[in-house]
């Protein structure tokens, strides 16, 4: 079996629901290096510096540019190259059209690649796909590997999100966040941080900037939000009040075993309290935290490295679910959410109870609930 055949990020399995097909565009995708200058360096008491992001952008190309190379990356270890394998074109030219812009941020840590089945997916039905590295949170960043990171992460987050936005020109966009990545969805569609959080010991260093998200507004270019397994609400960072300040419409998508974001006391939460918009959740019912977001666990993963302890398969793969399966169930309804959102078009039958787009039985696991303002 050639290398092209272990990693790919492109697989829609035979039972997939319809929205997980590939749309009708061939997708290419270059990487930005884009710098938000003058940020306040939390981690270092003060003082500004330039914050550097590195993004993978994906969008829909004329078909037949380009070159397909794969993407060079690491593990979650931080050490171990892989190589992942999509359709996507380098550099291939991009087609004229209005096509939404939507935001993909990583968990704590991950890199730009984490999602990338999402990106390729969603390029190929007419949207341009922002994935951001967000330094001091990637696998081999020094001041990760340090573990003085999670500071600059609680207050970056929804400002590298908002910057990429900006220096895309983007009118109308979504963010996708997974983990910390939904939880700086959560402060850029308006839910404000409880100030209880101010007074814990592990964020009083960064609580002078952190104070900031406490009277969150949401982005007025914000159309939805999709948080998967978003950290924080088990911790009490919103509480009702803080939820209900929420302004956009929202898509969470959770497992009900997820032992790091909880799941009664997390997603369920934040599900129910964002009283102010129409939300719905998705439950993958005995998945725990990689429910839906992770791309399948690349074959280098599956052996134990001297510098984790836990297997790196662990943060990409589930006990229960097939990580192929997941990826095709959150492409479903993320495509649904969006169109629906973004675009406005009808997906109403696939945003309601009954599993529309599913053959018969192969919903099973999977709940579905929906809450108005």
């Amino acid at each position: 079996m050639t290398d092209s055949h272990h990693n790919r990020i492109d697989l829609i399995r035979p039972d997939a629901p319809v929205l997980a097909a590939r749309g009708p565009h061939a997708v290419g995708v270059r990487t930005l290096d884009l710098v938000n200058p003058g940020q306040p360096d939390v981690l270092a008491g003060g003082g500004l510096v330039d914050r550097h992001l590195v993004v993978e952008l994906w969008y829909p190309a004329v078909a037949g540019m380009g070159a397909r190379v794969p993407y060079r990356t690491l593990l979650r270890d931080g050490r171990t190259e892989v190589a992942l394998h999509g359709q996507a074109a380098r550099a291939a030219e991009a087609v004229t059209g209005d096509f939404p812009l939507v935001i993909l941020s990583h968990g704590f840590p991950g890199n730009r690649m984490l999602m990338s089945h999402l990106g390729e997916n969603l390029a190929s039905k007419g949207y341009q796909v922002a994935s951001i590295d967000h330094p001091e949170s990637t696998y081999g960043d020094p001041v990760y590997q340090g573990g003085a990171a999670f500071g600059s992460t609680l207050v970056n987050r929804p400002l590298d999100t908002s910057f990429v936005i900006g220096a895309l020109g983007a009118a109308r966009a979504a963010i996708v966040g997974y983990s910390m990545g939904g939880y700086g969805a959560l402060i850029s569609g308006g839910a404000s941080v409880a100030r209880d959080v101010l007074g814990m010991e592990q964020v009083a260093a960064v609580a002078p900037w952190l104070e900031r998200h406490c009277k969150a507004v949401a982005d007025p270019r914000l159309a939805a939000i999709v948080p998967i397994g978003a950290w924080g609400r088990q911790h009490g960072t919103w509480d009702a009040v803080g939820m209900a300040g929420l302004s956009v419409p929202m898509l969470v998508i959770a497992g009900d075993a997820d032992e790091v974001s909880g799941y009664d006391t997390g997603m369920r939460l934040i599900f129910e309290q964002a009283v102010g918009v129409r939300r719905h959740l998705l439950t993958f019912q005995a998945a725990a935290h990689n429910a839906g977001a992770p791309v399948p666990a690349p074959v280098e993963a599956w052996t134990p490295s001297p510098h984790l302890d836990f297997p790196p398969f662990d943060h990409y793969g589930d006990a229960v679910w097939d990580n192929v399966r997941m990826n095709n169930i959150t492409q479903h309804y993320v495509t649904a959410f969006l169109d629906q959102h973004l675009k406005g078009l009808d997906r109403g039958e696939y945003l309601a109870p009954g599993f529309a787009g599913f053959a018969p039985g192969r919903a099973r696991g999977l709940r579905w609930e929906t809450l108005a303002p």
